[in-house]
């Protein structure tokens, strides 16, 4: 799904200004140097010149050939260093857009994740800063050192020859008649190959994001024209933008090659009649020449800021995106904190304003310390109540509160330190297997890490693999079985010393062995914090404190197993499913 424009966003170069801001004093110097190469590029037609008025009397050339070659030197000199300044100033300012853009992802709402694809948004962070170079450099600042080279070159030639500036500026003028209507169809085009970009990037990731699942159900060629057909669309979008790009160049080549025949003509008819002499004409015939670099850098900065302003536009989409609030984290619990008390009361919850409620009205409490469970058919809404704590989402009505205080009153870093959750398909991310467990901890010692293997039975996995915790898991963990990233996942929540822990379907991977240890493991946490348990397997979930059955996204049901068994007709028409109604 595509981000939606704000038709009420700053104008493209204040968006531009910003970027650039933080780097306007390298920026202004690599500016300068570009100016003085101009302007020492500005002072050659005139010593040649003078030079050909030497010849032409027979005096000598010698200080105007030393005068000549010093010039070039520092031309090329002062040109190699201004451009080396202004391509470093771009590549900062590429990195500041990353960093920032980067930072405000990784902030972005569930809510506005859940309506992206995440290919795209990558996209926008690589393929899309990455244009800030070119705009950064040919468009901003070839705009300004361009413009300014253009003048000052108009201004020579006016004091070469007045009659002659006139028949170059008639030619210039038809000519940026015709750029007026090429480069709005630039700045379309170059926002619809952007656009492109994104649905590809959008198509890759959901194709390699279950590849497996593709490969298994022989789906290869339907998504491989799937991918081709958006990359198709992306080289259409660009071609149709580098047509218009290389219409604009030759257009502006075509002029200056107009422009040199034009000026040649007329002032070879002007040296006929005497009216110039003929280094007055070679001179301006360097200038025309000379012209040349300044009108393409300025046509080359006018297209270029078509495209800059497609990428920032798709930058500033994904800024907008709501987020939440940046902030320090919060430190974790300390050892023997106590644990925490949770309440919902009355809560109502959907996760869009087109799609059905999940919670009608959902009311329980959980005091602090020991285990909750909560069971019920698939769709009942149990994963959501963890959401909700989480504050991936927030409800619509009613209250959830942690400590007897309303949960959005709580800091975020605050209220997800105290927390520790285990997801339902239990992610690891690339990477080490000590990177892993540490994610939600870094600063955990080897004491506590090495019982939390132990306690976790993970201990034996460590002493299996060839690099022990320094061992890659692969991308999402695929070295690793689906037990193991469960119980890497469980790891990693008690490393947090939560003061409340959340499982999702924590367990159903293990083998029996292994569930069994573990459920003896949460059993103990229990002792000293608060668990909450979302269980299919009613196996793990029958020695817990109480049990909270949900229906259709409302609680109906509170107890313990011996007392819903005999109470709820659902809860007991599950036990009996699953062969526990007559477990203890």
């Amino acid at each position: 799904m595509s981000i939606a424009e704000n038709p009420a966003a700053p104008p493209t170069w204040r968006l531009l200004l910003g970027y650039v801001r933080p780097h306007r004093w390298t920026l202004l110097v690599g500016a300068l140097l570009s100016l003085v190469t101009g302007a020492t590029g500005l002072l050659l037609p005139l010593v040649a010149r003078e030079l050909i008025d030497d010849l032409s009397h027979d005096r000598a050339i010698t200080g105007a050939l030393v005068i000549m070659s010093a010039l070039v030197v520092a031309n090329a000199a002062l040109g190699a260093l201004g451009s080396y300044v202004l391509r470093r100033t771009a590549e900062s300012v590429v990195l500041g857009a990353r960093r920032a853009l980067s930072s405000y992802l990784l902030r972005l709402r569930i809510t506005a994740v859940d309506r992206s694809e995440p290919g795209d948004l990558m996209a926008r962070i690589t393929s899309d800063t990455t244009l800030l170079r070119e705009v950064t450099t040919d468009s901003l600042v070839g705009l300004g050192t361009g413009g300014l080279t253009l003048a000052a070159t108009v201004v020579m030639m006016g004091l070469v020859d007045p009659v002659l500036l006139a028949v170059t500026l008639a030619v210039i003028l038809g000519a940026g008649t015709v750029l007026g209507v090429i480069v709005p169809r630039i700045n379309k085009a170059s926002r619809q190959a952007q656009d492109a970009v994104g649905v590809m990037g959008a198509s890759l990731e959901r194709i390699l994001s279950a590849l497996r699942t593709v490969k298994a159900s022989g789906a290869e060629h339907r998504e491989e024209r799937t991918l081709h057909e958006a990359a198709e669309e992306s080289w259409r979008q660009s071609v149709r933008a580098a047509k218009w790009s290389a219409a604009a160049g030759n257009t502006a080549g075509l002029a200056m090659q107009i422009a040199f025949i034009t000026v040649l003509a007329v002032g070879g008819a002007r040296v006929a009649t005497g009216a110039i002499d003929i280094g007055t004409l070679v001179a301006f015939l360097l200038y025309v020449f000379y012209l040349m670099s300044p009108i393409q850098q300025v046509v080359g900065a006018i297209t270029q800021y078509q495209t800059g302003a497609a990428a920032l536009a798709r930058i500033q989409e994904a800024l907008r995106l709501p987020a939440e609030p940046a902030a320090q984290p919060a430190p974790l619990p300390a050892t023997g904190a106590e644990p925490a008390a949770l309440a919902f009361e009355d809560v109502r919850f959907r996760y869009a304003e087109d799609l059905p409620y999940v919670h009608h009205g959902v009311t329980f409490a959980v005091p602090a310390r020991g285990m909750t469970a909560f069971v019920g058919p698939s769709g009942a809404g149990k994963t959501t109540v963890f959401s909700l704590i989480e504050r991936f989402y927030d409800p619509e009505g009613g209250t959830i509160s942690l400590d007897g205080r309303d949960l959005a009153d709580w800091e975020l870093p605050q209220l997800r330190s105290a927390i520790g959750y285990v997801e339902q398909d239990a992610p690891v991310l690339s990477g080490s297997l000590r990177a892993n467990l540490l994610l939600g901890n870094p600063d955990a010692d080897e004491g506590s890490l090495t019982r939390v293997l132990k306690t976790t039975r993970l201990d034996g996995l460590v002493a299996r693999l060839p690099d022990g915790l320094e061992t890659l898991v692969g991308h999402r963990g695929t070295r690793l079985s689906g037990g193991e990233r469960q119980r890497v996942a469980i790891a990693r929540a008690l490393l947090r010393r939560p003061r409340l822990l959340l499982l999702d379907e924590a367990t159903s991977q293990l083998d029996a062995v292994n569930e069994a240890a573990l459920r003896d493991t949460v059993a103990d946490v229990a002792r000293t914090t608060t668990v909450l348990v979302v269980a299919h397997r009613l196996s793990t979930v029958t020695m817990a404190d109480r049990i909270v059955v949900m229906d259709a996204g409302r609680v109906r049901a509170v107890g313990t197993h011996r007392e819903l068994v005999a109470a709820d007709p659902l809860y007991a028409e599950l036990a009996a499913t699953q062969f526990l109604a007559t477990a203890e």
